[in-house]
């Protein structure tokens, strides 16, 4: 990037009323912060639309923002299998199929859930799994926030990543989980109205969709399952193998339906019924994501010379720049809040999430076993402190990425795709023994690290089929098989352990098996309540999916 952005007065005046509502956010909720319930889960009082946006919120992050654009530059339209491949199926899901195991169990974490269904060690091994995962995601967020840092004040790297850290740390610590959600509520209506100039100024630009369609000069950049075909790939992100296995099943549903970050959310709703229609609430925008992220990648490859060659800007790189060129001030102090909103947002997320399963999930069990609620309270408030420190390390690491959606999505295929087979079995298998889910999201973590290793030595990944320099494989093909082999890794091991050790009593499974509920659940009462159509799951789970498969084969016939 060129410089730093030229601010005026309504700029800065526009930054300082977000901060200064997302700290008075963060004090207001301090007040109601008395036990680890209300900090950790917001005392399960959140209305459904309320933590609707806030789960799309927490996803509009560097992973949305930076990387949704990133790939759209690198990949060009087929990055919107992204959402309504790669999210909006697995959306319905959790929604549909699987909040009603997490709520109605009152679990804090997923992990707590693996401790109930397994053993001790499925569930140590999870947490330290997933709460490793978290800092390294935030890490990811809070070197793009540094990037915009740096863009404002002009200030070295190193030091906008840690100015950064103190700011989010600051809200966080502050009021938790109620204090991240009210201002994630805040922080996505902030997040719009900062792209839709980028989009409207940048379209205008370049002639509306028509005028982008003729100006990307490589064809191929224009389709979303054209050049699919295994083997003889052509198409910018593989086969359709890698597509609809690895990115469609494993990697979407390993990550919505599994990461804690996304799933806190809904566990923070009022009823089970709220928890359920908190993804499918969330959906909606998702759907209409691709128009602020991937449509604006694609126009950076129009009017931003050299973008991802050498000597010229990253793909990271196509937000900022496109603001530099397009937005004037007031707008562009908008959009730089947008930003920042959606960073922070982000990288709360990934923090709310990690001291919650640090000190449910590890330091009570594990470490520090009896005390009082307040002794957790103040363990929570350290564990916050500790991965924002560790997450600026993993900033850094980030940044040597060009595209730091390829990064995301590898970290996704270590972490997401293992415990998404261990679930998949362990819900609707009621067989599946203690030691079978430990060994399987082991082996299926290290068989995640092996596939990202051999890959870069297989000609399966390279255009042409023959392997060449190591930049030039498809990075994101090479993640989707990734997943898709750890997957199956761990669900074959799973299996195989399944057959040969003791099973848990069919007693102590209720409430944690499909087809084998709890009578003594809080929430047993409410499948007997007939809800209206709108507040159905199914019904809006069939409208989500029906609305994603139309705009799907509209763009396939459109481009």
């Amino acid at each position: 990037m060129t410089g730093t952005l030229s601010l005026g007065a309504i700029d800065w005046f526009l930054l300082t009323v977000y901060f200064a509502a997302i700290i008075a956010i963060g004090v207001t909720t301090k007040r109601a912060v008395h036990t680890t319930g209300d900090f950790f889960l917001a005392g399960r009082s959140m209305p459904a639309w309320i933590t609707g946006i806030a789960f799309i919120s927490a996803n509009l992050g560097a992973l949305e923002i930076i990387g949704g654009a990133a790939n759209g530059a690198q990949y060009g339209a087929a990055a919107v299998h992204f959402y309504w491949l790669g999210a909006i199926p697995a959306m319905v899901f959790l929604g549909v199929v699987m909040m009603p195991f997490y709520y109605s169990t009152r679990v804090h974490s997923v992990s707590e859930y693996l401790r109930r269904r397994f053993n001790n060690q499925t569930h140590l091994l999870n947490s330290v799994v997933f709460a490793v995962a978290q800092m390294l995601l935030a890490g990811v967020n809070l070197f793009a926030l540094a990037l915009i840092v740096k863009l404002l004040i002009g200030w070295p790297l190193w030091l906008s990543i840690l100015l950064s850290a103190v700011f989010v740390l600051a809200y966080i610590t502050l009021g938790g989980l109620a204090g991240a959600i009210y201002g994630e509520v805040l922080q996505f209506f902030v997040i719009l109205a900062g792209l839709i100039p980028i989009v409207v100024i940048g379209l205008h630009y370049v002639g509306g969709f028509s005028g982008l369609k003729e100006a990307v000069q490589d064809p191929g950049l224009l389709h979303t399952w054209q050049g699919t075909t295994p083997g003889h790939w052509t198409n910018p992100l593989g086969d359709w193998i890698g597509l609809a296995m690895g990115e469609g099943f494993v990697l979407a549903f390993g990550y919505w339906t599994t990461n804690f970050a996304e799933v806190q959310r809904s566990l923070a709703a009022k009823d089970l019924n709220a928890a359920r229609r908190t993804p499918l609430i969330a959906a909606f925008p998702k759907m209409a994501l691709p128009l602020f992220t991937v449509v604006p990648g694609m126009i950076a490859l129009v009017v931003i010379p050299k973008l991802g060659k050498p000597g010229g800007p990253t793909y990271n790189d196509v937000i900022p720049e496109m603001m530099q060129r397009f937005l004037p001030n007031g707008v562009l102090g908008i959009a730089l809040t947008g930003l920042l909103a959606a960073f922070m947002a982000g990288m709360a997320a990934n923090i709310s999430g990690f001291n919650t399963v640090f000190t449910y999930d590890i330091w009570k069990p594990y470490v520090v076993k009896g005390r009082d609620d307040r002794y957790y309270l103040k363990a929570g408030r350290y564990a916050t402190v500790a991965g924002i420190a560790v997450s600026v390390a993993a900033a850094f690491v980030a940044s040597e990425y060009n595209n730091i959606q390829n990064y995301i999505q590898l970290l996704f295929s270590f972490f997401n795709s293992p415990l998404f087979a261990t679930f998949l079995l362990a819900m609707f298998w009621k067989r599946v023994t203690p030691w079978a889910g430990f060994w399987g999201m082991l082996s299926g973590t290290v068989a995640a690290a092996a596939a990202h290793l051999s890959a870069y030595h297989i000609g399966w990944f390279y255009p042409g089929g023959e392997v060449g320099p190591h930049d030039t494989i498809n990075a994101q093909m090479a993640n989707f098989y990734g997943a898709l082999f750890a997957f199956v890794v761990d669900a074959v091991v799973t299996v195989a352990v399944t057959l040969v050790t003791k099973p848990k009593p069919v007693a102590e499974l209720a409430g944690l098996v499909w087809g084998l509920p709890d009578p003594d659940s809080p929430d047993a009462h409410e499948a007997l309540v007939r809800q209206p159509w709108w507040k159905s799951p199914v019904v809006l789970g069939s409208v989500i999916l029906t609305l994603t498969a139309a705009l799907s084969v509209w763009l396939v016939i459109a481009v």
